[in-house]
């Protein structure tokens, strides 16, 4: 046991020393994601999500990745929006560039990427990254979602099927 308090009292002041996060930033660290609530020498409080409060020992944390979505000032939102074999990828495209840039919190630098991601049997899936802060992320990964629909659904595209897998009978 004093072996593990000693490991997280020793990571804890490497922390303090190389900083990399602070109260407040949104991590994943010790296979858990969340805000940053408290530094401590022994371990970190975070607050997951979903509203949970999780205290990681600093030991787990500094002998693991560390990925900190706050360091930067802009993170991208991956979305993927599928159109019909029927419909022009670059008429959709055209269609959602200016609808993408306009959600509120979305980054204009750099600008919302919107390209063919891969071809399916149902049609082509799209690519659609718009930048904002950690702070607006889900609600920009919401709106985003919601803007594909009332785009498309406006354009009158149809639905992409999805290919039924046809069976024979052995006789």
């Amino acid at each position: 046991a004093w072996s593990g308090m000693l490991g997280n009292f020793a990571a804890g002041v490497f922390m303090q020393v190389l900083r990399p996060y602070k109260v407040g930033d949104f991590i994943q660290a010790g296979g858990v994601t969340g805000t940053v609530k408290e530094l401590g020498l022994f371990g970190t409080t975070i607050v997951t999500p979903d509203n949970v409060t999780t205290i990681v020992g600093n030991g787990k944390v500094f002998g693991d990745n560390i990925q900190n979505y706050s360091a930067l000032p802009v993170r991208r939102v991956d979305c993927v929006a599928k159109v019909a074999n029927s419909v022009n990828p670059m008429d959709a495209i055209a269609r959602l560039q200016p609808v993408i840039a306009a959600i509120p919190n979305v980054a204009q630098s750099p600008a919302p990427e919107i390209n063919i991601l891969e071809f399916t049997a149902e049609g082509p899936k799209l690519a659609v990254r718009p930048y904002t802060h950690t702070d607006h992320y889900w609600q920009v990964y919401f709106d985003t979602n919601k803007a594909i629909v009332e785009t498309f659904g406006a354009a009158g595209y149809p639905v992409p099927e999805t290919p039924v897998a046809h069976r024979t009978l052995a006789g």
